[in-house]
């Protein structure tokens, strides 16, 4: 400090983290003149000690223009005692500058001053800001130690507890001292549920002090000190401190109690999992042992289920005060016990659950048991009593909604089972649902179809037929026929129609389509035998599938064990397709062999199901001949007025199995409807394919979706240029819509994406998805073909 000899305060923090701010000081006369001034001073105001030393303190006070001589009371400054304050100061630039400003009175020199000048009062100012900021700081670090409901803790090597907060404390029951140089297992005994592999908790806190990488979220499940009898989980992080010459002393630990997140978590995915497995079966005993193997031991210790007897048999169950159930399931490891009666007496509180249509608890026993109806629309059908051992906790009311959303799921399946006899005219009419009312008008072919079912005593059958529009104007076509009959037939029946479906939409080639298809059929086999350790019914399906392309006139076909179609071009003979015959599907895991096959303009494809041929009595040949011989005399016919004669000359015989039956007839898009170029791998010829698109579009008249296409082609031409090699496809087809073909001899798959602000690229695939109404890709073993498709304008 200028003038007269003073040290500033030690402590300083200069890098700004932590510590306090700078704080200026200048000592003060009795009149209060400046009579010291130090160099934190000068860069707070910009004044050497030469222009200030001898000055009034209050000089460089800033006062209001139009206001009192007098300053405000918070700008004065009084030498009577120690004094803080917020004032106006001016900078040596002209500016103002608010600072926090403490005036602390000197104890008088004991032999006077005679020169009048020696220093009365030490004044300290520091930046009101920076002071504010640091006090913010300081009560940051203040409330994480005393007020923060996070736990924070410090370990040393071998995670042992080298310092804890408060509300860490607490959770090691208060006394910090008994804890400090405990390791972090014996503290919290309990489990790891991240799915990552962690080292015990030895091993990765001292991996974090060497390394210094932290490791965020391990979930931990356990019982803290202070409340061993309650089982709990924390979400724990961990990081690396450092001491001010940079050497690590510990790992700091942060963690929030996430029990009732992670038990809301648990909850759903029961729920998720019952809504998986419960109800496989029409069998109310398997339902009831799917409830106990979904609730053991993830929600309840044990599990026993009682169902009403007249509902075992069918029957709709009858009020009583005395409930006579039978026990139809028991986790609880007394199997014997399923199958035996079991009386609830009036008064018991499986009794008053029963007869009030809601859930109970019975603390009062041990372990605890919650006691929840089995409800359907109002009426009793029996009881799950959901048991906790003592070692467990009591059921909450989160835990009670969980059970009756089982008991209610549970309900309905048993309820499905009893009334399986009574609803046995549904399972057609399901059956008939599946199946499509009215087949899809396209450019590519001329469609109808014919379904007979079987005589009713055998049940629903498990036939299906499909026309599916496909990408660039093509069409699948598809017949099938799922082995025997039924609701179990009917149901895979759906569930096969829609796995086409499904498998059609990604474009994929029939044997390929076959092939998947057997998988999941496998599976599902395999799943349905582990549940009830029988078959289904349902495994052996055939199906024949097919794509047309009116664009080349081309299709494909491959068979999983189903007759192949018969075929008629418009001047040739009736032939039957010489397809490789493949396994039914879900029997073997053959592959499946595509035959392709070019069809002229008119021809004729029928497709159907063993049911048709094969009539009672006489083989599929004798049925083969007649169908041959009916297409052959109404070769001019519409497809379905041939549906109508072919049904009338074969079905008449038909009684064992159902019949379906799907008549075809094959147009194709002319050269006015298509246009295709082949194009160099050369991006300077996007431009130009751009410019062709935009020609052929004005031919059409569709010179409204001239700039759209022009920047889908670039988009898809440039894609394609950037990821292939080799030539390069372009296709437009003018149908039902516009459809924009590009293709390549890559099978790489493409995706749309965000991009992000600072990518040059990435954006193409996102903007053709927006520019069109549908987009996609299919693969052909010389590589692939990106497509999108715009709607036509209105005329």
């Amino acid at each position: 400090m200028e003038g007269l000899p003073f040290t500033p305060p030690a402590g300083a923090d200069e890098d700004g983290h932590l510590g306090p701010p700078p704080a200026a000081f200048a000592l003060l006369a009795a009149d209060g003149v400046l009579v010291g001034w130090s160099r934190e001073a000068e860069a707070l105001l910009g004044y050497p000690a030469a222009q200030v030393l001898g000055r009034r303190a209050a000089d460089l006070l800033v006062t209001p223009r139009d206001g009192p001589a007098e300053r405000p009371p918070d700008q004065r400054l009084r030498l009577d005692g120690t004094r803080g304050a917020v004032v106006d100061v001016r900078h040596r630039s002209g500016d103002t500058v608010r600072v926090a400003v403490t005036l602390h009175p000197l104890t008088p020199a004991s032999d006077g001053d005679p020169t009048g000048r020696a220093p009365s009062a030490v004044l300290m100012a520091t930046e009101l800001e920076g002071l504010r900021w640091w006090e913010t700081r300081q009560a940051m670090l203040q409330g994480l130690v005393t007020q923060s409901p996070v736990t924070l803790s410090i370990y040393g090597p071998g995670a042992r507890l080298l310092w804890a907060n408060a509300s860490s404390v607490r959770e090691l029951g208060g006394d910090l001292a008994a804890s400090l140089g405990r390791s972090m297992t014996e503290l919290f005994p309990g489990d790891v549920l991240t799915t990552q592999h962690l080292a015990p908790p030895e091993e990765f806190v001292q991996q974090i002090l060497e390394t210094g990488e932290p490791v965020i979220d391990v979930r931990f499940r356990g019982r803290a000190p202070a409340d061993p009898r309650r089982e709990r989980v924390w979400s724990s992080s961990y990081f690396r401190l450092l001491d001010g010459r940079g050497e690590p002393v510990g790992v700091c630990e942060q963690s929030i109690d996430v029990t009732g997140h992670y038990r809301a978590q648990q909850r759903l995915a029961l729920l998720a999992e019952a809504g998986a497995r419960i109800g496989a079966t029409l069998d109310p005993s398997g339902t009831a042992a799917e409830l106990a193997k979904t609730a053991v031991p993830e929600y309840a210790d044990a599990v026993l289920v009682d169902v009403a007897a007249e509902v075992l048999e069918g029957e709709e169950p009858k009020p009583a005060t005395a409930w006579d159930l039978v026990r139809v399931a028991d986790s609880d490891g007394e199997p014997a016990r399923v199958g035996e009666r079991v009386a609830y007496p009036a008064g018991s509180s499986q009794a008053e659950s029963l007869a009030g249509g809601r859930s109970t608890a019975d603390a009062a026993v041990a372990p605890t048991r919650l006691y929840v109806p089995l409800i359907v629309r109002g009426t009793p059908l029996g009881l799950v009593t959901f048991v906790r051992g003592d070692d467990s906790e009591p059921f909450d009311d989160g835990d009670r909604s969980v059970a009756e959303e089982l008991a209610s799921r549970t309900a309905v399946c048993i309820d499905n089972a009893r009334r399986y006899r009574r609803e046995r005219t549904a399972a057609f009419m399901l059956q008939r649902s599946l199946l499509p009312r009215s087949l899809p008008e396209l450019s590519a072919v001329e469609a109808a179809s014919r379904y007979l079912p079987a005589d009713s005593h055998l049940g629903a059958g498990g036939d299906w037929f499909d026309v599916i529009p496909l990408s660039g104007a093509r069409v699948g076509l598809v017949v099938g026929d799922v082995v025997g009959h039924g609701l179990g037939a009917a149901a895979t029946m759906g569930r096969l129609r829609a796995m086409v479906h499904t498998l059609a939409e990604l474009d994929l080639a029939p044997d390929e389509l076959l092939a998947r298809l057997n998988d999941q059929v496998g599976k599902d086999a395999s799943d349905q035998n582990g549940k009830d350790g029988e078959g289904s019914g349902a495994v052996g399906a055939t199906c024949v599938y097919g794509i047309y392309d009116p664009a080349s006139r081309k299709s494909t076909w491959a068979a999983a064990g189903h007759l192949p179609p018969a075929v008629m071009q418009p001047h040739g003979p009736v032939s039957f397709l010489r397809l490789p015959p493949g396994a039914p599907l879900g029997v073997g895991r053959l592959p499946y062999e595509g035959v392709e096959v070019e069809l002229a303009e008119g021809s004729l494809v029928v497709l159907f199901t063993d049911g048709l041929v094969e009539a009672r009595g006489k083989g599929a040949e004798v049925g083969l001949d007649r169908l041959a011989a009916v297409l052959g005399e109404q070769r001019g016919s519409s497809s379905d007025r041939l549906c109508a004669q072919i049904v009338a000359e074969l079905a008449s015989d038909q009684v064992q199995d159902d019949a379906t039956l799907l008549v075809v007839r094959t147009r194709a898009l002319g050269a006015r409807q298509v246009a295709t170029w082949e194009l160099p791998s050369d991006p300077a010829l996007v431009a130009r394919a751009r410019a062709m698109a935009a020609e052929q579009l004005e031919r059409w008249g569709l010179d409204d979706l001239a700039f759209t296409t022009e920047l889908v082609v670039s988009e898809l031409v440039t894609n394609a240029i950037r990821h292939a090699s080799g030539p390069i496809g372009l296709r437009l087809i003018r149908d039902r819509s516009l459809i924009c073909e590009v293709s390549d001899s890559q099978h790489t798959s493409p995706h749309a994406r965000y991009a992000g602000s600072d990518e040059e690229g990435g954006r193409g695939l996102f903007m053709v998805a927006q520019l069109t109404e549908h987009w996609g890709t299919r693969y052909m073993p010389t590589g692939k073909t990106i497509w999108a498709e715009q709607a036509l304008p209105v005329p």
